[in-house]
């Protein structure tokens, strides 16, 4: 699949703040009508969080335990390694089947998901492409922790089982929403690499943040999809532009100048064929000040900004996607219906100006 047909659109980063998915839904193919996205629901409760809707698998082979508090592996416990061995074992067994269906997200927990797939020929006539998104490697590193309480991502053992777990999960929910009979863009969110170069979290190396993001963007494209970064926050920018994914999305609201000292990494991103997201309509009180002028002023300043730090600036007009800052789980459902509105406004102002 070619990005260049995606140039100036918009799309979702995930979250809605519906309990029912078809109000999601009419509201991202209303709105989204290029890029649609499967919406996560996160106020249809502990079924659509983390544990049951990206590591169930992990769960039902008894390798998690999720009570009260943040789940983690029982490595404490008296047949860890014997749990351990057969979920390898299963993590290598051939594809297709039951083994296929295994890194499915369960119906309860991603109900979105399963009612995007469900939805009419007519809801996709005028997508080029559809989007899904998964938790990122870090992200899910530092919510679930070993016994002792310590991030899993430290663990050598911990973090290969959950890599590999999102990599199968990431490459299941990539095969499922080819079905729709659109190309497929995956984003892996993941903001919890600003972790990195933290005196809070000095264990946290460059090179296993890089392993682990490669790993799963590797089973994306193997299924055919593109692959996606999105981080909300100002991050070291330079562990994603090093990987290549196809698309890069950030916060241009309130971190556009996490970018300023990478504009030599942005520029040969840019060149060779990536593509930045811009997470420009806030996700927060801040998007009831702003109309698609102020957010189209935005965006031109932005550019001008980066210009000034080496980035082309004909690229930079060109090779851009349109997106809210971050997911709208956590606002009034009024507030993410103003944002997908100025996100929805913002692609069709710039592209009749002539830039689209």
């Amino acid at each position: 699949m070619s990005l260049e047909s995606l140039l100036g659109r918009a799309t979702g980063i995930g979250s809605l703040p519906y309990s029912q998915p078809e109000a999601a839904l009419n509201l991202i193919f209303s709105r989204l009508k290029h890029v649609p996205h499967w919406p996560q629901l996160p106020k249809r409760g502990d079924d659509e969080g983390l544990v049951n809707q990206y590591l169930s698998p992990l769960l039902q082979g008894g390798l998690i335990e999720a009570g009260e508090g943040s789940p983690y592996f029982r490595t404490d416990s008296p047949d860890w390694d014997r749990l351990l061995l057969e979920y390898l074992e299963a993590l290598v067994a051939p594809e297709g089947g039951e083994d296929g269906e295994r890194f499915a997200f369960p119906p309860r927990a991603a109900a979105g998901f399963y009612a995007f797939l469900e939805r009419g020929e007519e809801d996709f006539r005028g997508a080029l492409a559809v989007k899904g998104q998964l938790s990122g490697p870090v992200t899910v590193g530092f919510q679930v922790t070993d016994a002792r309480r310590k991030p899993a991502f430290y663990s050598d053992e911990l973090r290969e089982v959950l890599v590999h777990t999102l990599a199968k999960q990431a490459r299941w929910q990539a095969e499922r929403l080819a079905r729709t009979g659109r190309p497929v863009l995956i984003f892996l969110d993941d903001p919890s690499i600003y972790h990195y170069g933290s005196s809070t979290s000095v264990g946290l190396g460059r090179e296993e943040i890089q392993e682990s993001l490669g790993l799963i963007m590797g089973e994306i494209r193997a299924a055919g999809a593109l692959v996606g970064v999105h981080c909300c926050a100002g991050v070291d920018w330079s562990l994603l532009l090093e990987l290549s994914p196809d698309v890069i999305s950030f916060d241009a609201y309130d971190y556009l100048t996490s970018l300023a000292v990478y504009g030599d990494l942005l520029n040969s991103f840019l060149k060779q064929g990536g593509v930045l997201a811009w997470g420009l309509v806030p996700t927060s009180e801040a998007v009831l000040q702003e109309d698609g002028s102020s957010l189209m002023r935005r965006l031109l300043e932005g550019m001008e900004f980066l210009a000034r730090r080496g980035v082309d600036r004909t690229l930079l007009g060109r090779r851009l996607m349109f997106t809210p800052s971050c997911g709208t789980g956590t606002l009034s459902e009024e507030l993410a219906g103003r944002v997908y509105d100025l996100v929805a406004a913002l692609a069709a102002e710039y592209a009749q100006e002539g830039n689209g």
